[in-house]
């Protein structure tokens, strides 16, 4: 059972990103369940960031929103799908006119669709490729100026320990647009530097969120309860992390605390990566 969310928000008023304007693409929670990108909002928010959350869905990003504000912080919800220039531009110049500018990007947009190169289709191979790699590319090269202009930003990716090891099914298309996040993450990072501009990625191992559910229990054999406890038991700890475990990392790759990490990642995978079998 996923108890993630049950944490105080005064437990988390330390400030870490007092001041600090967030747009957060990818923020849309679910009906139930703690996602990676609303967890994370929430907590920018409880450690004193402004946000703007972008969403395909706008009213996924609406109850992300609304679950800030409701614990008296500021947010504000805007639609935009990741895959479009033309909403990416918008969405820039939409929350720059609400915050006053963009001091982090936080891109959490990935999709998870299961199969090795001969069972995954041409069209599900670029749906994933388009989303989770091309996504990310867009948003930072309409962000990317904003933060010039004003002499600094962060940019924090959420990839996943897919892009680093074999997980125990084939996972091509996911695998590799994973990858390439951490690849452009990187080359950005250097490319930035002296501007101010910091990029790094949080790659998340086995994680019980509302995501792997729909997309991955077929892997399973179509049975969630399996799956759940077949992960929790691949897990070094023997229980999967959730979405505030990413959210943490997030929240120190974008805080000043981090302000001489660049162009790297931050594992939150229990150890898994570290095991050679």
């Amino acid at each position: 059972m996923n108890t993630a969310g049950k944490i105080a928000p005064a437990l988390h008023r330390a400030g870490r990103v007092e001041g600090k304007r967030v747009l957060l693409i990818g923020g849309g929670a679910p009906e139930e369940g703690w996602s990676n990108g609303k967890a994370a909002a929430v907590l920018y928010a409880r450690e004193g960031a402004e946000l703007v959350v972008a969403d395909r869905d706008l009213a996924a990003a609406e109850r992300t929103a609304a679950a800030i504000r409701a614990e008296g912080f500021a947010a504000a919800a805007m639609r935009a799908d990741i895959t479009s220039g033309g909403d990416l531009a918008d969405l820039a110049g939409a929350a720059c006119e609400e915050m006053g500018g963009i001091d982090v990007l936080h891109n959490n947009v990935g999709i998870a669709e299961t199969g090795g190169p001969v069972e995954t289709s041409e069209e599900s191979w670029r749906r994933v490729v388009e989303v989770n790699q091309t996504g990310i590319f867009l948003a930072c090269k309409h962000v990317l100026p904003v933060m010039v202009a004003q002499g600094g930003g962060a940019i924090v990716n959420i990839g996943s320990v897919a892009a680093l090891r074999w997980i125990g099914f084939p996972y091509v298309a996911y695998t590799a647009s994973k990858a390439a996040v951490m690849a452009m993450t990187q080359n950005i990072a250097l490319q930035y530097a002296a501007q101010g501009i910091r990029a790094n990625c949080v790659l998340p191992g086995l994680m019980d969120t509302p995501m792997i559910r729909a997309p991955l229990a077929a892997s399973y054999g179509g049975d969630v309860d399996g799956m759940i406890e077949t992960r929790n038991r691949t897990s070094p700890t023997g229980k999967m992390g959730d979405a505030w475990d990413t959210a943490h990392a997030a929240l120190f790759l974008a805080s000043d605390e981090a302000r001489y990490v660049n162009g790297t990642q931050i594992v939150v995978d229990g150890g898994l990566s570290a095991r050679c079998a």
